[in-house]
């Protein structure tokens, strides 16, 4: 699915900081009566998804649902033929020559970094007509999981030696460094030490890494993106989102693999058990009903509100500068699935329906722990802790929202003016109570760092800036002193281009005398980015401590509640998605939307539909080679498909396979409903997997791109002679 972000970034903000809330309103007598409603509903069996870990696979629950009991060679060559992709998808093996599936979104950067002098293959695709043809993509790698290991008594007996949350913390983080270079020395592959339930479970994950990727196949970005960002996360679709790449081995030869998943001609049938494997990014599903509620009030609308901003700025700047299109459309493509993502996740946590199930489980985890004597003196007093911490940080919020200039999009001369306004609080602190940057030599080499500052475009740093000063709004309100002296009761868009004329950091002989004067010219100046920083950064590092002095306590308790959940529910819940290999069970199944039904399966006909009813709509353009197609095309063939699998962002690229280990698909998005996916899995609410159809691939590669030897190789398993 195109939630990746890049899964770098999208992990970044959705873990900045941990907050609660806290407060109580009088209710109406209707509200009283609508929450009585909502108290007689209770948590689903599978609320906590399905993203079952290879560690503990629920063959029990396989064979009592499906009549289905892999054995542990299926699982194992299941796992060796699944690949992460990079740092951000997931990919497979798909015949025994090394051949590599993925998404085509997935595979986008790759594709601009093989291109050549004169070439756009991003916008008109890439066809290896030979072996010699495929291009090797630079620092492109994918890695394979070859073993996994408990070692969860070892990292446990390190925490439990020691008290103290801050000494807990460096106690485990010790023994997870241990362990991996003891493994990695040990097997001679890389070695990733994973957590799960929070800190219930931990194991180590060995990978092979192959770092020669080449690349073999991609359609045009129009295909591999049809319908753009309005259809991105809906369902029915249209698009042939994959890429092919093949890995070669330290012969310079395509890598001979006996772990690959072979091609379904035909793919699955409505109703028939799928599979997807792949390595979903991030969700939080063992949250507490405290976690949730704030992600809802705070984090998502304050996260979403940036990408929003992010999002603007660029459309509006390609709007004037149409020749940037091509450097920034990339950038403009990840952003919006961002935006498109949390404003989903944001609405199913308003959904009063599906946060109530949610706050159900959460009521009867805990009052299983407060019926077990032992349980509740080790974790009985858990939730209390998390809810103080919450309400403690919950009042510093503002300052730690509303003065973060420097997340996403950055007002350059505002952030040089913070740079120096921390300066000075660290000068005025004794130099053993430093940060390293700000002591001896490294503090000149800081100072010096500070000058060699690059102007940026003023247009784009009008706009950026105005964004910011637009969330300080929003956050600290209108009678903040902040706000009041750097809005002086302009828009901010007003006061952006104000500021931006008065200061003097634009200009490199002004800001060089200034600089001579450090720090005293910092305390005395009278520039007006100046002065907002002066003003910013004391509150925003008092906001920080007390954020700081809860951190720790979070992190622990967290890990101790989720030790509890292991020990009452075991492996009947998957622990929450870490970028680590999980395999998930569903069936193909259409769904009831928007006052009608979506179908199991869309075809081509669908997709030249949606050309002509969009006519001269570049999201729903086909290229030249798509409008006439061959007489042999069979426009009735699947194109994409929906199941009922749990995925989130990082399972783009995944395989969907059958019982029999056959790619039966590619799954590349979720659609609108399974964006709560983020908290809850309810496939009974419509949430479901969007996945390419492997005969509409075949059907693609074979008739409209001519590209006989990968569709050969994808029906044999093999490169054919």
């Amino acid at each position: 699915m195109r939630r990746t972000l890049h899964n770098g970034l999208y992990l970044l903000l959705a873990t900045l900081f941990i907050i609660g809330c806290g407060g109580t309103q009088e209710l109406t007598p209707y509200e009283q009566q609508k929450q009585q409603e909502l108290a007689k509903i209770e948590a689903g069996r599978f609320d906590n998804g399905r993203m079952w870990t290879f560690d503990y696979p629920p063959m029990q629950y396989f064979k009592e649902q499906y009549n289905f009991t892999p054995n542990q060679e299926w699982m194992d060559d299941v796992r060796m033929s699944a690949l992460r992709f990079a740092t951000y998808c997931s990919a497979s093996f798909v015949s025994e020559d090394g051949l590599v599936m993925t998404n085509h979104h997935c595979g986008r950067d790759a594709v601009e970094a093989v291109s050549r002098e004169g070439e756009n293959l991003t916008r008109d695709g890439f066809i290896a007509m030979t072996l010699e043809d495929e291009r090797k993509v630079p620092e492109l790698f994918v890695e394979q999981l070859v073993e996994i290991r408990d070692v969860t008594n070892e990292v446990n007996a390190a925490i439990d030696a020691v008290t103290g949350d801050t000494e807990k913390l460096k106690a485990r983080d010790a023994k997870l460094e241990e362990l991996e270079g003891k493994i990695a020395e040990e097997t001679g592959n890389r070695c990733q030490l994973v957590t799960f339930f929070n800190g219930g479970k931990y194991s180590a994950y060995v990978f092979k890494r192959y770092d020669d990727v080449r690349l073999v196949f991609s359609p045009e970005l129009s295909l591999g993106f049809f319908g753009g960002d309005d259809d991105n996360f809906t369902y029915p679709r249209y698009t042939l989102d994959c890429n092919f790449f093949r890995v070669y081995g330290e012969d310079g030869k395509p890598l001979k693999t006996k772990h690959f998943y072979k091609w379904s001609a035909n793919g699955p049938k409505e109703g028939e058990l799928v599979f997807t494997v792949g390595n979903p990014g991030s969700t939080s599903r063992l949250s507490t009903s405290d976690q949730l509620e704030f992600n809802r009030d705070i984090q998502f609308p304050w996260i979403s509100g940036l990408l929003d901003d992010q999002v603007d700025v660029l459309k509006t700047y390609i709007a004037k500068h149409p020749e940037k299109k091509d450097e920034m459309i990339n950038q403009v493509f990840s952003l919006a699935n961002g935006q498109k993502a949390y404003k989903g996740q944001l609405e199913g946590l308003r959904n009063d329906v599906l946060m109530q199930r949610r706050k159900d489980f959460d009521a009867k985890f805990r009052a299983k722990v407060m019926a077990d004597p032992s349980l509740k003196a080790k974790y009985g007093h858990l939730w209390n802790e998390i809810a103080e911490s919450r309400a403690k940080v919950r009042a510093v919020a503002p300052d730690l929202l509303g003065m973060r200039f420097e997340m996403l999009s950055v007002p350059e001369y505002l952030t040089q003016a913070m740079s120096l306004a921390r300066l000075v609080v660290a000068l005025d602190k004794p130099e053993e109570e430093r940060a390293k940057q700000y002591k001896g030599d490294a503090l000149k080499l800081t100072i010096r760092n500070m000058s060699k500052f690059k102007a940026p475009d003023m247009e784009m740093e009008r706009m950026v800036l105005a964004k910011k000063l637009g969330q300080m709004v929003k956050w600290l309100g209108d009678g903040d002193p902040l706000v009041q002296f750097a809005l002086k009761g302009q828009t901010p868009e007003q006061a952006a281009q104000r500021l931006l004329n008065e200061t003097m950091l634009k200009d490199s002989v002004r800001f060089m005398e200034f600089a001579a004067g450090f720090p005293e010219s910092i305390r005395s100046s009278n520039d007006p980015l100046v002065v907002i920083a002066r003003m910013a950064v004391p509150r925003q590092q008092a906001a920080q401590k007390v954020q700081q002095e809860f951190a720790a306590r979070d992190e622990v308790n967290n890990a101790q509640l989720g030790r509890a959940l292991f020990e009452i529910y075991g492996t009947s819940i998957p622990p929450d998605a870490t970028f680590t290999l999980r395999i998930s069970d569903g069936v193909v199944e259409g769904y009831e939307y928007n006052g009608t039904k979506a179908p199991a399966y869309t075809t081509f006909y669908g997709m030249y539909d949606r050309h002509f009813s969009f006519p001269g709509d570049e999201q729903w353009a086909l290229p030249e080679r798509w409008l006439n197609p061959p007489a042999g095309f069979n426009m009735s063939t699947p194109l994409n498909f929906v199941s009922t699998n749990d995925i989130i962002g990082g399972n783009s690229g995944s395989p969907l396979i059958n019982r029999n280990k056959e790619v039966v698909g590619l799954a590349f998005d979720g659609n609108i409903e399974s964006l709560p996916g983020e908290f809850i899995f309810a496939p009974e609410m419509g949430n479901r997997t969007v996945s390419v159809h492997s005969a509409g691939m075949i059907e693609a590669i074979n008739h409209i791109y001519k590209l006989d030897r990968l569709a050969k190789e994808l029906r044999a398993g093999r490169i054919g002679n």
